[in-house]
Order: C-alpha cells, then sequence, then structure tokens
C-alpha cells in the first residue's frame, strides 16, 4: 500500500476516485444524476445570485445558495429557491436536502419550510453546521415572501 496525501490533486486523480465511486453507486442505484443551477443575471449578464446543486435519486441537493450583498432582502433567494423547487418535481424528485452554517441562512431555510435532521458544532471552534430537509409538494415553488 502506498498513500498519498495531498491538498493539490490532479485532475485526473480527482476524477478516478469521482468515477470509481459512481460505478460502484450504479450497480444499486439508477444513473439519474443531473446538474441543476440557476442565476439570476443583470441586463448586463452580470450574476447577482445563483444557485448549484444536483438531482439525483428522487433527491435535489442544494450545493450552494448565494445572493450578492446589495441584492439581498429583494425576493431574489426565495424565487432561486421556489424555482430549484419547481425544476426538481418536474424531474421527478420528492425531496430537498441541504446544509447551511448558523452565520448563513438558517431562519430563511427554516421559513421555506425546511426541517432540521442534524448539526456539527464546532466549525472554527465557534459556529454550527445544520442539515436540512424537505419534503417536496405539488405546492412547492410557490411564490412567497423572502428572507435573504
Amino acid at each position: 500500500m502506498s498513500l498519498e496525501v495531498t491538498s493539490d490533486p490532479s485532475p485526473e486523480d480527482e476524477i478516478r476516485v469521482v468515477e470509481g465511486t459512481r460505478t460502484f453507486n450504479l450497480k444499486h442505484m439508477p444513473k439519474d444524476v443531473e446538474p441543476l443551477c440557476i442565476f439570476d443575471r443583470l441586463e448586463s449578464g452580470e450574476i447577482v445570485a445563483g444557485l448549484t446543486g444536483k438531482t439525483f435519486w428522487n433527491y435535489l441537493d442544494i450545493a450552494f445558495l448565494w445572493v450578492a450583498d446589495p441584492y439581498r432582502n429583494q425576493g431574489r433567494a426565495t424565487a432561486i429557491m421556489h424555482a430549484a423547487e419547481k425544476e426538481a418535481i418536474r424531474r421527478g424528485c420528492q425531496n430537498v436536502l441541504l446544509d447551511t452554517y448558523s452565520f448563513q441562512a438558517l431562519g430563511f431555510y427554516k421559513k421555506l419550510g425546511y426541517s432540521e435532521y442534524g448539526t456539527l458544532d464546532q466549525f472554527t471552534g465557534e459556529h454550527t453546521r445544520h442539515y436540512l430537509h424537505k419534503r417536496l409538494t405539488q405546492d412547492s415553488g410557490a411564490q412567497g415572501d423572502d428572507a435573504n
């Protein structure tokens, strides 16, 4: 056995591990992983808010939701979340999962109907990571108030 520890892996090495995991997973689950990104652009084309994630195995897994400071509290994050949920339903998803830190948007997500199912404490010694889930319904993706 020869272990290599690195913070600068080659893209090929990283892809090998990801593809090996996906090949194993395909023996147990269908291949239905599809990226999902939503961008809020100004007329100039500049992105001022957005979401990245993927849908797979009946879930939407949200990785990042961001709104530039000057555009917060204008309903953009809520509109993006509703659009993501609506698209997830269209893709056959029944659930959403995401995580957020204590200094980010826990209240915002709870306001949108997300429930906390776990936490991890002591990120940088003072922050908590919150894990959230939402069961999608046909009403998911409806417009509402914005807290971000």
